[in-house]
């Protein structure tokens, strides 16, 4: 605890952000730092609390109060040091994470949460900026050979932690560049691509390989790797959209969500968004542009809000957003008490540059031209009803409220369902739980497959960076037991009782 009355003194402030007009110019970051000053006064704020429910709160068990105190003494090392005990990689976490451990904030209870999200990634920059994040090699090798199949989030944190044991690691990646959604998935607005870069190139300092243009059960064998590898960590994510199969889906003008975003993170990288890297086969054959369109993105999450976004910065002339569920309260009920998480209404900077919000919307038809161009959306309002905890649990349209909206580039942006099949996964005949991802218990992360282990979204389902980083480090410590019989590889839970 840096400052007992902290608290008391100071109240929670986000650092500054460009104007809108200003930054829908360009595609860049535009969350700015804290001065010394203000760091050290939200640091500050961290109280002695006894019981950190933030630890419970984050998924990777960050040790908070801890790395808060270095932060307010300014033992920037410490603070690194503590950080990354837990986190790979708080450089992304930093920018992208939903920061569930604030929701578990003691402080708020009563007050703002700790700003827990923008601390972390204040000690990764000056971290970076002050030379302490170093290639970590490994005093010896074990000789074993281990090969991660993708490297988004959760294979970047195997492949790390398995390099970090000692054995030898081969990163396998369809697309052209490493990162998965980091890459291709999140706009360069909310995490420019030179940081993912930065930390490749750590990971490749210290002796991870990373092979591209490699998917496997396509252009590289799987049979070839079970020869060739003692351990197979499948990282691979859950890749296959959810549609709406409704009247006119396949009129011209309706996309996926991350095909629209794909092709963007592209132009943003200089690189043809058209262009198939290697082996893909969901690039489009015509480029996606919202500009000068009256765009709707269908459902209301994090990929939804960044459609909304670039929509913006392509000039489109309107955006609206619809939400099946009802509007979420401004804050927590009854039903929703600290220090669970709470599913409330929650605005995101690109929300902030302009987006017609609407929520309990279905749409039921996308209606087309003569020529097959998507030209309107047919809506219908829905009147939900609760259930005995609170919760929406049926709907039923409103009487009379069906209409048409013109729209011209409707974005499905409705979550994914589970990992690609095609290929690899049916090609290894791993086995499927009920909602289709591969099969593994969170305790071993084994699959049905002799020296197959499985993790990040590709066996939890879609889920948070933070849950993908978390699953990738857990299963590396299943895999390095697996090769060597133990592991130095701590857990979380070990991490956080050595902090008490």
């Amino acid at each position: 605890m840096g400052k007992p009355t902290g608290f008391m003194e100071f109240t929670r402030e986000l650092p500054g952000k460009r104007p809108v007009a200003e930054r829908l110019k360009d595609y860049n970051e535009f969350i700015e730092r804290y001065s010394d000053e203000k760091l050290n006064q939200q640091s500050a704020r961290c109280m002695n609390c006894g019981v950190p429910f933030c630890h419970n709160g984050c998924p990777l068990g960050n040790v908070i109060p801890e790395f808060n105190d270095a932060v307010y003494k300014k033992e920037w090392k410490d603070a690194y040091d503590i950080l990354t005990s837990t986190n790979n990689f708080p450089e992304f976490t930093g920018r992208i994470c939903p920061a569930p451990c604030e929701s578990a904030c003691v402080l708020g209870i009563n007050q703002p949460a700790i700003a827990i999200e923008e601390i972390e990634k204040h000690i990764i920059e000056i971290a970076f900026d002050k030379g302490f994040v170093k290639a970590k090699k490994p005093n010896m090798r074990t000789g074993k050979k281990v090969a991660v199949i993708g490297s988004g989030p959760a294979g970047l944190a195997a492949a790390a932690q398995l390099n970090y044991a000692g054995h030898t690691v081969t990163v396998f990646e369809r697309d052209d560049a490493a990162g998965g959604l980091l890459r291709y998935g999140i706009p360069d607005f909310k995490l420019e691509k030179w940081v993912v870069e930065r930390r490749v190139k750590v990971m490749e300092e210290e002796g991870v390989q990373f092979k591209y243009h490699a998917n496997v059960g396509v252009n590289v064998s799987i049979n070839d790797l079970l020869r060739e590898y003692h351990a197979i960590v499948l990282a691979g994510g859950s890749t296959v959209p959810r549609d709406l199969n409704i009247p006119g889906r396949n009129l011209n003008g309706v996309h996926f969500a991350m095909d629209f975003l794909k092709q963007q993170n592209k132009r943003n990288a200089g690189k043809d968004p058209l262009a198939a890297a290697g082996i893909e086969s969901n690039i489009l054959g015509a480029e996606v542009l919202a500009t000068k369109k009256n765009v709707v993105v269908i459902g209301g999450g994090d990929t939804g809000s960044d459609c909304v976004g670039t929509s913006n910065r392509h000039g489109a002339a309107s955006v609206t957003q619809f939400e099946l569920m009802p509007k979420p309260p401004a804050s927590r009920t009854p039903f929703m008490p600290w220090p669970t998480y709470p599913m409330v209404l929650k605005t995101s900077t690109s929300h902030e540059e302009g987006a017609d919000r609407q929520w309990a919307v279905a749409t039921k038809e996308f209606i087309g031209d003569a020529n097959g161009n998507l030209k309107a959306l047919k809506i219908v309002d829905l009147e939900w009803t609760a259930s005995a905890d609170g919760r929406p649990a049926q709907f039923t349209e409103r009487a009379g409220s069906e209409r048409e909206i013109p729209c011209e580039l409707a974005l499905l942006a409705m979550g994914f369902v589970h990992p690609q099949h095609e290929g690899l996964v049916n090609e290894l005949g791993a086995e499927l739980d009920e909602r289709g991802n591969v099969k593994a218990s969170e305790k071993f992360y084994a699959t049905n497959i002799n020296k197959v282990f499985v993790a990040g979204d590709m066996r939890r389902g879609q889920s948070l960076v933070v849950w993908a980083i978390s699953e990738g480090r857990e299963c590396a410590r299943k895999v390095d037991e697996f090769l060597v019989g133990s592991s130095l590889l701590e857990s979380k839970d070990q991490i956080l009782m050595a902090s008490y």
